[in-house]
């Protein structure tokens, strides 16, 4: 739809093979809004981005394709209405992720990241005081839990969507890799070191008690890894190409699985639109 150069505001989603095929294919990669042409092709990653990148495109009249997961842009609309009513938002999530950053970065009033439960406690509000809560997409459902629940004690009046802003696909995967870990000896998570949910999935595995390795293609895979085990179960992160998962179950086979069987799971039959800038071309 459009030719090279096309620039995109951070890595589109957190794999280094779906970056670098679309860097092959003329794509640019950049940290900074300055450091785009202006009036260039600029699509914004899936994590979202701050009020403050979208006035920056505005001023440099880039042609933005915006990316932004929309389950990303629903609590970014939820954390703005609750400030609006004047509450102080809490963003549950890992500061400097380009998610959680984006979400602060769109709320107008003041807005706080807590990660931990020390950071819950340091919080400046009273106990008291009007507060909300919003979260990452991509946590671990328990770590989440427990960060609500602590949240829930120091503020008896805080208001939030509970686990509902968890994408439903970083919940499907945790949910069936927990069952997975039940079956097997050792879990393979596919995906890349800096996803949130693909190192979610293996926290998530190695709670069940079975050693869990995160590899982001086959190269990764160690064979002394499977000395002694019978069953492998391998699993994947939400923006892993389904093409990874094949050549990881390949690599095992050279290092002799006998069989490769799919476990039946949750159909996930959600469907979002293109961006509304494709859906103009198209």
């Amino acid at each position: 739809m459009h030719g090279a150069p096309v620039y995109i505001f951070h890595e589109i989603v957190h794999n280094g093979h779906v970056v670098g095929d679309l860097a092959a294919r003329g794509a640019i990669f950049v940290e900074n809004i300055e450091d785009i042409p202006e009036g260039s092709v600029t699509v914004f990653s899936a994590h979202g981005v701050a009020t403050a990148v979208v006035e920056a495109a505005a001023r440099r009249k880039l042609q933005v394709i915006d990316a932004t997961c929309p389950l990303v842009t629903k609590v970014h609309l939820q954390a703005q209405r609750y400030s609006q009513r004047g509450f102080t938002i809490v963003v549950v999530g890992h500061a400097g992720h380009e998610e959680v950053e984006g979400t602060r970065g769109s709320i107008k009033g003041p807005v706080h990241v807590v990660g931990t439960i020390e950071e819950i406690a340091a919080l400046p509000m009273g106990r008291y005081d009007p507060v909300a809560y919003v979260t990452q997409t991509t946590l671990s459902m328990d770590d989440t839990r427990e960060l609500i629940d602590a949240l829930e004690q120091r503020y008896p009046d805080i208001v939030g969507p509970g686990l509902d802003d968890i994408c439903y696909a970083t919940l499907n995967r945790q949910r069936a890799v927990q069952q997975l870990a039940r079956r097997v000896d050792l879990v393979i998570v596919v995906g890349a070191q800096n996803s949130s949910n693909s190192n979610r999935l293996q926290e998530v595995a190695a709670d069940q008690g079975v050693p869990a390795w995160l590899v982001q293609d086959e190269s990764d895979v160690q064979p002394f890894w499977l000395q002694g085990v019978g069953i492998v179960g391998v699993t994947a992160g939400a923006s892993t190409p389904e093409y990874l998962v094949r050549r990881v179950c390949e690599r095992l086979r050279e290092y002799g699985a006998q069989s490769v069987r799919e476990l039946p799971g949750l159909a996930e039959t959600v469907r979002f639109r293109l961006p509304e800038a494709l859906r103009q071309i198209a």
